[in-house]
C-alpha cells in the first residue's frame, strides 16, 4: 500500500528535511570562512548523515524529492505524479 502524501507523516517529514537543510545551508557557510573548527565539521557531517538517512525514508513513502539522477523512481516513474514537495 502506498503512503498517503496528505497524511501528517508526509508533512512532518518534509519539515524535518527543511530544518536539516537550513542547518546544513549555515554550517556550510560558516565552514567556508572557519575551516579549521573540527566541531562544526563533525555537526555538519553528523547532519549529513541524518538527512541523507530522512531522505531516502521520504522517498521510499512519498516518491522523489529531486529529479535528474538524485532518486531513485518505483515503478510506474513518479516523477509526473503529484503533489511534489515544493507544492505543498
Amino acid at each position: 500500500m502506498e503512503a498517503n502524501p496528505c497524511e501528517p507523516r508526509y508533512y512532518e517529514m518534509l519539515e524535518q528535511l527543511q530544518v536539516l537543510d537550513f542547518a546544513l545551508v549555515e554550517l556550510n557557510l560558516y565552514l567556508d570562512t572557519h575551516p579549521e573548527d573540527l566541531k562544526a565539521i563533525e555537526q555538519f557531517n553528523q547532519l549529513t548523515f541524518e538527512r541523507t538517512k530522512l531522505a531516502g525514508q521520504f522517498q521510499e513513502l512519498y516518491g522523489p524529492l529531486q529529479n535528474f539522477g538524485r532518486a531513485y523512481s518505483k515503478c510506474p516513474w513518479e516523477w509526473s505524479q503529484s503533489p511534489w514537495p515544493w507544492q505543498v
